[in-house]
């Protein structure tokens, strides 16, 4: 059976994205693509790289095609009504924004500044993160986005949080301009980007929020830059362990964590340009590499993590989220490599 997927809100950066790898899913026919502004031009207008691979047009978002999912691409405070309406309508309703994303009223209250408007569905939804949340997530019918810098946190030191290695985190995390959104802002023109190493969020970032939830009450602080780069997130977390640990102990720790993982790799090595992770050999790709290094004076640990901030950080996530709500194969769909270099 092919499920008919709409993606609400298709014009920017993350709607491109899942239509390109829903397009190339042998168990998905896309529907429905929606956006206001260019209702009735071929997707090609927004996204080049779709020319010839599709006939479907933009169609507005007040048409509904009946469809077994719909992905909501919509900015945050927006997605609520819509996720309400197509959760009528659909089998599944994947969201995107920030809106789902929190399982508790309380944080959402202290992260965003304000109540949320229908918190019964944060208690339904179900965090699209299947590294963590696979069982949850066969079977669902509302499923959040997850949030591309909280992705790569998460997955970074997992393995110590499941090991009760963490006595407290301070992490750095580097982004690629494309996390801001395909609209223009004060802050992304080429002028102000090009060449920038640009800290934005000393303290503070609300992707916490998210990572405190999936760890459990791991004391974390996070700085974020945006660097001249496109895609990607490379997260650097530096670790006080609970207790010293020999590198032999996190290999054993990090392949029980993931060695049944499709999507993630332990990049490891002693020598090489690419012993540790990098974003740049993951555009375009599913994958996150992770890795780790100790500091032999101190005992500190590096988790180390980097991703695609479009693809694992938001389109390809959802779509592995979906493959296993709906009993498909938990990679199809998803199985480009990446490119290098890029």
């Amino acid at each position: 059976m092919t499920a008919r997927a709409a993606v609400i809100g298709a014009s920017g950066y993350t709607g491109g994205e899942l239509l390109r790898l829903l397009m190339a899913h042998p168990g998905v026919e896309v529907v429905q693509a929606t956006s206001r502004s260019l209702r009735g031009q071929p997707l090609h207008r927004a996204h080049p790289n779709l020319r010839g691979h599709t006939a479907l047009l933009f169609s507005s978002p007040d048409e509904r095609e009946p469809c077994d999912v719909a992905f909501v691409c919509l900015p945050h405070g927006l997605a609520v009504p819509v996720v309400r309406e197509w959760s009528a309508r659909a089998r599944m309703v994947v969201d995107l924004s920030a809106d789902l994303r929190l399982r508790d009223p309380a944080a959402y209250r202290r992260w965003h500044g304000e109540d949320h408007p229908d918190p019964g569905l944060l208690s339904r939804a179900v965090y699209g993160l299947p590294e963590i949340s696979r069982e949850r997530l066969r079977g669902a019918r509302l499923v959040s986005g997850v949030g591309c810098n909280a992705t790569a946190m998460t997955l970074a030191l997992l393995p110590l949080a499941r090991a009760g290695l963490i006595e407290r985190v301070i992490a750095d995390v580097k982004v690629g301009s494309s996390e801001a959104g395909a609209a223009a802002s004060a802050s992304s023109h080429h002028a102000i980007r090009a060449r920038a190493v640009r800290t934005y969020a000393p303290a503070g970032h609300r992707h916490l929020a998210e990572v405190e939830q999936s760890l459990g009450p791991v004391p974390i602080d996070a700085t974020i830059t945006a660097i001249d780069m496109v895609r990607g997130v490379l997260c650097t977390a530096h670790v006080l362990p609970t207790r010293r640990v020999e590198t032999r102990e996190l290999w054993r720790i990090y392949r029980e964590a993931y060695g049944h993982e499709p999507f993630v790799r332990i990049v490891c090595d002693r020598t090489g340009a690419n012993r540790l992770p990098d974003p740049r050999v993951l555009v375009g790709s599913n994958h996150a590499d992770v890795g780790f290094a100790i500091d032999e004076g101190s005992g500190r640990i590096v988790a180390l993590a980097a991703i695609d901030n479009l693809v694992k950080g938001a389109a390809g996530s959802a779509v592995q989220s979906m493959n296993i709500a709906l009993g498909l194969p938990e990679g199809e769909g998803l199985d480009f490599p990446g490119l290098h270099p890029a």
